[in-house]
């Protein structure tokens, strides 16, 4: 059997990682500014995250969630503490994309609505309602055609406002700050506003926070960086250092119904001992504040460099945006400087490091990164 031949690759196999750097199977070590797609939080192999799998997975790895899990409720314990959101709920699932498709079904048991309003250039996985609510047609199969989106301008209050008084929205999904979209960031006071018509309209207001959350932009969430709450979170990548888990944090408005959500993988007893252990780490090794301070630290000096048209972002989520086509740029950062980064679009660089990357890092990134410029 072949794997099924949809991911363009490079020809580089990474066999083993180390904090901020990854190697390849003939030795060869790489800066590490991606994070594997921003899901790498606290560093390739940390020892106190291995040693919690290590010993969770040779007592239980796994079994359903028709029985007491007390990791469960010790994980929704310290997450509530961390993030500020400690009188929501949390329902626990396997991918980003699946946090949203459940985010999304709740907002409209809540409401009894159909319709959502989502934001031009947003992504938001690739399941049947996430990928509607995503703004790439071509993603979007003949069977994901039901649901009812309108997309408007990220920042266009106005917009948002005419759709909302509609009164037939049963939600709005935002990221914190987009990613696959080039780093794109809503301002403080559309931010502002669009809780207050979300209110207004009695609209659920949803935060997918799966690339942007989880300490990355320097605060636990982007969006608490505008002051404001939202109804419902989503998060994932970053929760379990790359063990796949997600959650749906959910506002005490909601009431629960048996039956209503449910996953089989969901919260198993591994994916908890995981994201605790990321949660501790975390909050051991200050990495909340990591990210703001090394990331405050690249974007002053990347915004120095000519040849770079914008820099954008906050925290350890930069987009790099060039005139040109990035492609060649990418490549000789990749194959001879040794640095993994991301893409959005054609022309934008994106960086999504470890939250642990330190200063002297930051600092051999932009020395390799002049060599390519």
């Amino acid at each position: 059997m072949n794997l099924f031949d949809v991911y363009p690759l490079f020809d580089i196999n990474i066999v083993k990682g180390d904090g901020c750097h990854v190697y390849d199977d003939k030795g060869s070590e790489y800066l590490d500014l991606y994070g594997g797609h921003a899901v790498i939080s606290v560093g390739h192999a940390h020892p106190k995250y291995v040693k919690a799998i290590s010993e969770q997975v040779a007592k239980l790895g796994f079994y359903s969630n028709s029985v007491i899990n007390t990791l469960q409720r010790d994980l929704a314990e310290k997450l509530g503490k961390a993030c500020g959101y400690d009188d929501y709920s949390l329902f626990l699932v396997n991918s980003g994309a699946e946090a949203n498709e459940n985010a999304l079904k709740l907002a409209s048991f809540h409401n009894g609505r159909k319709k959502v309003l989502s934001f031009k250039k947003s992504f938001h996985g690739r399941t049947s309602a996430a990928v509607k609510v995503t703004d790439i047609p071509k993603y979007v199969a003949p069977v994901n055609e039901g649901l009812e989106v309108v997309f408007v301008e990220l920042n266009d209050i106005e917009a948002v406002r005419s759709e909302l008084r509609k009164g037939d929205f049963s939600s709005v999904i935002i990221e914190g700050i987009q990613g696959i979209g080039g780093i794109q960031m809503p301002n403080a006071q559309f931010m502002k506003d669009l809780r207050e018509v979300c209110t207004e309209t009695k609209t659920v207001l949803i935060l997918d926070e799966i690339q942007s959350g989880y300490g990355r932009s320097g605060k636990f969430f982007a969006h608490q960086h505008f002051g404001i709450k939202a109804d419902v979170i989503t998060v994932a990548k970053g929760i379990a250092n790359g063990f796949p888990m997600s959650g749906v944090l959910i506002s005490p408005e909601f009431t629960p119904v048996y039956g209503q959500l449910g996953t089989t993988f969901g919260g198993n007893h591994l994916g908890c001992a995981a994201a605790i252990a990321v949660l501790d780490i975390m909050a051991e090794e200050n990495l909340v504040e990591n990210a703001a301070k090394v990331g405050d630290f690249l974007i002053a000096e990347l915004k120095k460099f000519d040849g770079i048209k914008e820099v954008r972002g906050t925290g350890l989520m930069i987009g790099l945006e060039f005139e040109n086509p990035i492609k060649e740029i990418r490549t000789k950062l990749l194959f001879e400087q040794k640095v993994f980064t991301g893409v959005a679009g054609l022309n934008t660089i994106r960086l999504l490091p470890p939250l642990c990357l330190t200063m002297d890092d930051a600092k051999e990134f932009l020395t390799r990164l002049k060599k390519c410029l």
